[in-house]
This record gives C-alpha cells, structure tokens and sequence, in this order.
C-alpha cells in the first residue's frame, strides 16, 4: 500500500538482531519504502505463515524452508542478503552424565531435532554425512515440530517426539541420545558437543569447504519483486546498511554476507546438502534461486 506521500507500505517479517537494530530502531530508513515489522518476537514461529499463506511482503526465512517453497512453486525470490547465520558443529550435542558419544556411535541411536526440515539440522546432518561417514538412514531422528512447507513429507527415520516433551529434557532423561539444541540449552554444562572441539572443527570446515554457514535470508513475494524492482533494491540496501551500521564483531567469522559472489558457494553446499537429505526433490540451481531484480543486488 502507498500512502499519501508516496510511500510504499511492506509488512515485514523482521527478528531482532545487531544487524537490524539499526533499520529497526528508524535509525537507517526511506523515503520511498516503509517495512512494516510485524510484533513477532520469534520469527522461525512465523516462517508458516510466510510459505503457506503469503502473509508477508517482506521476510526472513530460513533457506532449508525457502528451498522447499522454491521446489514447490511457491511465489517467492530470494535476495542475496543473510539475516542470521552460525556455525552448525556446537550445536549437536549429548548429555555428558550418561557417557560420550562420537559421530561415529551416532548409528541407532535417538537424535532430536526441532524439525527434521530445521536449517542449522540440515547442516548438521550434511557435516556428519560428508566429513564423518555418518549413515543418516540408521539414526532414529525424533522431531518435535511440523515443515513449514507443507507439501514436503519427513522420511520414516523421522518420527514424532510425546507430545508435551521438551527435547532438552529428553536429553537430560536419557530419551534421546544426542540432541540438535538451540542457545539457551548449551548453558547447561551436562550438555556436550558430539563433534570434538566443535568451534575448531567449523571453522576448518569453513576454510576447506570454501564456505560459511546461511541460517537465514531475505525474500520478497514474487509479486513484488516483478512490480517493483526498484522498491526491492532500496530494501536491498536498508537491510545491508543496517548490518554495516553494526559494531564490529571483532572476530574473522561473519556468515552476515551480502551479494550472490559472497555466499555463492555456501548456497551451493546447503543445495547439495539438502538434495542429498531428500529435503528437496532435485537440485537447484544457484541462480534459479533468485530473479533479475534480485541476483545483482549489491
């Protein structure tokens, strides 16, 4: 919608981060463009209403649910703009009172997985197949949530946690032998990384897969992308400027890239990584992912 100005209106699916603290907070802005935030504090809680019912203009979303969406025809374009990215290898984990477990003992064993769809599993489960010979077939992935998408299907070695569990408590009670856990879990000491000196390992894996780890991205709906190039350019550059306001890191790790050339080859990797989990039907090209008013953007 315009207003009377001349102003375009977006609703936005927006998270709060360093990196958008500066465009959310009317710090960096437009005259042409408003992205209307959504009050959802959690976005991946939203990212249904994204695929299924197109209820946003403007989105992060994670790329595992926008390769899905893209191979079942959903109308939206990728921008070349990572919202959230992190290195998978901390995040798989055991708990350490009831013994170690290594890669290599994953085999029949319960791993719990918020959704077998989940982006940062996705990536789990492609570090564990490629650089550590993990079957993914013979471990029992217990699942607490639905796909976003709603046409994809879980294989059968996914099946459904109790309802009412919390999959760190299973941990804790032995239900599961090793969990992929979001932050807040990894506080609990008990907790312990499958993959040995999990930071080291990613980022070896980084500089020998020539990648970094996309979490989550920018789309716009089709429609808009076709409408109005000029209107996704300018959210283009509000959500980079709005990184480059952020404070320095301070470390060589920033996943938070911008532009196709930057974080091709890590959508490459995801692509594969997803054909190879059955989590799309067939792959897809880099390019194929994006439209003319979106692959350039810089």
């Amino acid at each position: 919608m315009t207003d009377e100005a001349g102003v375009l209106h977006l609703p936005t699916l927006l998270g709060d981060y360093p990196n958008t603290k500066a465009l959310k907070s009317g710090a960096i802005g437009s005259a042409s463009v408003a992205l209307d935030f959504a009050n959802v504090k959690v976005p991946n809680t939203a990212f249904k209403d994204v695929v299924r019912h197109l209820k946003y203009d403007v989105a992060e979303l994670a790329i595992v649910t926008y390769l899905q969406a893209r191979a079942h025809g959903k109308p939206l374009v990728l921008l070349p703009a990572v919202i959230v990215g992190a290195l998978p290898h901390p995040f798989l984990v055991y708990n350490a009172e009831r013994g170690r477990i290594a890669p290599s003992e994953l085999g029949g064993k319960r791993v719990g997985i918020r959704a077998y769809s989940v982006t940062t599993a996705a990536w789990v489960r492609g570090v564990l197949q490629n650089d550590h010979g993990v079957d993914l077939n013979s471990i029992r992935w217990v699942t607490f949530e639905d796909p976003h998408v709603a046409e994809y299907t879980d294989p059968p070695t996914a099946v459904r946690a109790p309802a009412g569990k919390s999959m760190a408590q299973m941990l804790i009670d032995g239900e599961l032998d090793a969990a992929v856990v979001g932050g807040p879990d990894l506080k609990d000491t008990r907790l312990q990384p499958v993959i040995a000196n999990p930071d080291d390992a990613a980022k070896a894996w980084c500089k020998k897969q020539g990648a970094l780890p996309i979490n989550h991205m920018l789309v716009v709906k089709e429609s808009l992308a076709q409408a109005n190039p000029a209107a996704v350019k300018e959210i283009f550059r509000l959500v980079r400027d709005s990184k480059q306001a952020m404070a320095p890191a301070g470390a060589a790790f920033d996943p938070l890239q911008f532009g196709l050339a930057n974080i091709r080859r890590s959508l490459e990797l995801i692509v594969d990584y997803s054909t190879q989990q059955g989590l799309i039907p067939k792959r897809i090209a880099v390019d194929e992912l994006f439209n003319d008013a979106t692959r350039d953007l810089l």
